[in-house]
């Protein structure tokens, strides 16, 4: 018996968290920890993607600004948004979105079909996956 060849788009988490170009690192920090996720994807006004901003990215520019600063609303995520965003088409096979994250360097990726975002995979998305399959029995 033949296996079926597992695709992106059957595993990607379909709801994609993102934020806009004018929000503030204070509030792409808050929707991360609201969300429980550890990436935005920064979506532009006609919709299509800008940028991605890591928890990295936010702890490190957060931990330079003074108490003032955090609540001067005039830094946007724009200033600190890694703007090469590393994306696949979700009918690609799902070894590929794994393959290209280890050689981007990357635990996410932006899953795009007909040029619009459709979700996301990610590295702990693919290790579920591999996890529970390991501990089903083979018959």
């Amino acid at each position: 018996m033949e296996s079926e060849i597992m695709k992106i788009k059957d595993v990607m988490n379909q709801e994609i968290i993102s934020i806009t170009e004018d929000t503030s690192p204070i509030e792409a920090f808050e929707k991360m920890y609201k969300n429980g996720v550890r990436r935005l994807f920064v979506i532009g006004n006609e919709g299509s993607p800008k940028g991605v901003i890591t928890y990295s990215d936010l702890i490190g520019v957060l931990n330079q600004l003074s108490d003032v600063d955090k609540n001067n609303n005039n830094q946007t995520v724009t200033n600190i948004m890694t703007e090469d965003i590393v994306t696949i088409n979700a009918n690609e096979e799902l070894k590929n979105a794994a393959n290209l994250m280890l050689r981007a360097d990357v635990s996410g990726l932006l899953a795009m079909d007909a040029g619009k975002p459709k979700g996301v995979i990610t590295k702990t998305d693919i290790c579920r996956l591999v996890a529970a399959n390991l501990l089903i029995p083979k018959e």
